[in-house]
């Protein structure tokens, strides 16, 4: 840890020489792989959106617009024709061309991907010519184009000669340390968990808006020490800014704190599906959290109003489901949280056959969401008033997600950003039953499981008439509150601190675009 530390703050200062045009920012979390196939979180989506690149692609605004297809329509009822943009080049200097989306897309859908969700629907893809090709799916699916904003496009020719045909989540390849994308900017230096250097693609096909010759990207887990290395120049922008540090910096002659409101919900979820508990001295007992009673009771017990002013310091606001109300697909009718009611949980977990409660694991990162492990202690305070011991075991989102994927939980935190900005998004990846055939699930760690929302999914996808396809929308979502599949319990804020000699945009998705950046 010590090494680490020294490290970052050499890299820190090496950088305090540079010109103006040097953009140096820094985040909690390092992206985990350069693979835009291998691992489907923001840290690292949101990182390659400046190296990789689409079909399509989200504005300022996150409307979608062309990117490597200029247009794309209907081919009747059975998928989608996209035309794709020529004189595309590589950063490499090979063309781009329909090959590539082919290959993309069968890199992308194989079983070591973690992006293969994305392609549930689809039942084949074709190269027409050199610049045309046809996704096809099983049924129409009116919202394919933004279900698949973030599926970026490898270069075949590339990928085959280093040995990276196949994506690698829980190894490495070639790919893992390095890039050959479209986009504006390329990887010229990597070095995980300290650095990772950007320099602009000069053959990039697009409109060049930013002035930047160099970027550099390094990880600081402490948010004092990054928000002392903005204050003193050392970095130009810090994502996000601690809560507790914005009227500071908002006060600061040289500094500016972007706010606003994040589309990523932060819940809690459950082993919904196990047998026995893993943790605490009730290891091995009956999963409690295998009743909708007592998981509801998880519900009642957690005071969001009381997290939302106190920890997150009014800047987040409370939600009822999946998605938030500004999504497509929200249901207004369940807008309303359970009611934060302490005999109602412990009447409820009485009549579970829990009276006098349980102990049992909660698993939570430490520098992914803000202040995710405060939220987590703040609700084993909750928990205990109701009779629920939880040990809290918190730690870096590095060794998280390999932790949720072998199942090693009871309870566990997660934020969940919908690509798509649909309500379908959240149903396809945490709520329908895991299957791995059929691309489904592949978010949902504690296995729940309605055959319900299974039969509507397909149904939501393909449904036309918006009126007809809202009301399924509703019906799944009261099916999740009902059984307390989860606990969604706010929006995340937007919280990012800049030096005021910079001009950015902030979007609602979290991503940071390098190339809507200027540095006076």
């Amino acid at each position: 840890m010590k090494k680490s530390i020294v490290a970052i703050a050499m890299a820190l200062m090496a950088t305090q020489s540079v010109n103006a045009e040097t953009f140096r920012w820094a985040g909690k979390t390092d992206p985990q792989t350069m693979d835009p196939h291998a691992v489907n979180s923001a840290p690292v989506i949101g990182f390659l959106n400046n190296v990789y690149e689409g079909l399509m692609r989200r504005d300022r605004d996150m409307r979608i617009e062309g990117a490597l297809a200029t247009r794309w329509e209907p081919i009747g009822a059975k998928g989608w024709r996209f035309f794709l943009r020529e004189g595309v080049k590589f950063q490499d200097g090979s063309d781009f061309t329909a090959d590539d989306v082919v290959f993309s897309y069968e890199r992308a859908t194989k079983p070591q991907s973690d992006v293969s969700s994305w392609f549930a629907t689809v039942t084949d893809v074709k190269k027409v010519d050199d610049f045309t090709v046809d996704f096809y799916t099983s049924a129409p699916n009116p919202i394919f184009p933004d279900t698949i904003t973030n599926f970026m496009i490898m270069d075949q020719g590339w990928s085959e000669a280093n040995n990276a045909a196949t994506p690698a989540k829980e190894t490495e390849n070639y790919a893992t340390r390095n890039a050959n994308g479209t986009g504006a900017f390329k990887v010229v230096e990597r070095q995980p968990d300290l650095k990772t250097v950007l320099e602009p693609h000069t053959g990039w096909w697009g409109e060049v808006e930013h002035n930047i010759t160099r970027a550099e990207y390094t990880p600081i887990q402490n948010p004092a020490t990054a928000v002392a290395a903005l204050l003193s120049g050392e970095v130009d922008m810090v994502n996000p800014v601690p809560t507790q540090d914005v009227s500071r910096l908002s006060n600061s002659a040289d500094v500016k704190v972007l706010e606003g409101i994040e589309a990523r919900v932060i819940m809690f979820g459950f082993a919904n599906q196990a047998e026995t508990l893993k943790y605490t001295a009730d290891a091995g007992k009956p999963n409690p959290f295998r009743d909708p009673r007592v998981r509801k009771a998880v519900n009642h017990a957690i005071n969001v109003d009381a997290i939302v002013q106190t920890i997150m310091r009014g800047s987040a606001q409370p939600v009822s489901q999946l998605v938030s109300s500004t999504m497509r697909g929200y249901s207004t009718s369940l807008a309303a949280r359970p009611e934060y009611n302490l005999d109602k949980a412990r009447s409820l977990l009485a009549e579970a056959g829990y009276a006098d409660g349980f102990s049992f694991g909660l698993k939570c990162p430490n520098n992914r969401y803000i202040n995710d492990e405060a939220v987590c202690q703040a609700a084993v305070g909750m928990l205990a008033q109701i009779g629920l011991k939880a040990e809290l075991e918190a730690m870096p989102v590095s060794n998280y997600w390999s932790e949720l994927r072998a199942n090693n939980f009871d309870m566990y935190l997660l934020g969940w950003s919908p690509g798509s900005f649909d309500a379908e998004h959240p149903i396809r990846f945490l709520v329908t039953t895991p299957n791995p055939e059929k691309k489904l699930g592949s978010w949902n760690f504690g296995a729940f499981s309605n055959a319900r929302v299974d039969e509507l999914l397909p149904q939501i996808q393909s449904e036309i008439d918006d009126t007809k396809r809202q009301a399924m929308l509703d019906e799944s979502a009261k099916i999740l509150q009902d059984e307390a599949g989860y606990v969604p319990m706010y929006v995340q804020a937007l919280l990012w601190g800049a030096r005021k000699k910079v001009e950015l945009v902030q979007r609602a998705d979290n991503f940071f675009i390098l190339r809507w950046v200027t540095v006076k």
